[in-house]
């Protein structure tokens, strides 16, 4: 699949915005921590990928009925879905001056094969290459092993498109509006389920 730039202009793939909110000082702070075990942008964002998998919970993994879509907030709880998880990893490699889009998959549900809600992830283009690479940082458990990867995609689903799943092939500067409304209008992630678009 060839991605797609939504926006010609790579220094829009570096921009702050409200959700990837990366002038904010707890992101800072986190990019420096970072930064100090690193010795170039691939192993920064290596770091970085592995930092928002492994220490942010996924809610539906933890339990927690919080919804964060800010990513200094996902920073802040340590909690959040797909999309606010790819939030925070996107602000903390845009922090970085590394170019990141947002990038999404229409999966089925688990438990009746009808559509379940969008799912989000990451584009990357690290200095000196000249395409983007797609990393999914929801947070791995039985069934789901994603990594960051730049020979081979390494994403937490595969899509099937016999069954009507779909890999959109558009790199996103900013959070996709229906997305950002799901998030920001839920009240608890019961809910959130029920406001995120199921397509794009």
């Amino acid at each position: 699949m060839e991605l797609v730039q939504q926006v010609p202009e790579l220094s829009a793939y570096l921009a702050v915005d409200e959700a990837i909110d990366h002038e904010h000082p707890l992101v800072r702070e986190t990019v420096a921590e970072l930064r100090g075990d690193t010795s170039d942008a691939y192993a920064y964002a290596s770091a970085a990928y592995a930092f928002v998998r492994d220490t942010i919970a996924h809610s539906a993994d933890s339990g927690d009925m919080r919804v964060t879509w800010r990513a200094s907030d996902v920073l802040a709880t340590r909690n959040g879905i797909c999309h606010a998880k790819s939030h925070a990893l996107a602000a903390l490699l845009r922090a970085a001056g590394i170019p990141t889009a947002l990038c999404y998959q229409a999966l089925a549900a688990d438990d009746d094969g009808g559509p379940g809600p969008v799912h989000g992830l990451i584009a990357i283009r690290l200095p000196g290459h000249d395409r983007w690479y797609r990393q999914d940082a929801r947070g791995n458990k039985p069934g789901v092993d994603a990594q960051f990867s730049l020979d081979e995609e390494r994403l937490a689903w595969p899509v099937h498109p016999e069954i009507g799943e779909v890999d959109y092939p558009l790199l996103y500067a900013a959070p996709h509006p229906a997305v950002l409304h799901g998030l920001r209008s839920a009240e608890d992630r019961p809910q959130l389920w029920r406001t995120l678009p199921t397509a794009l």
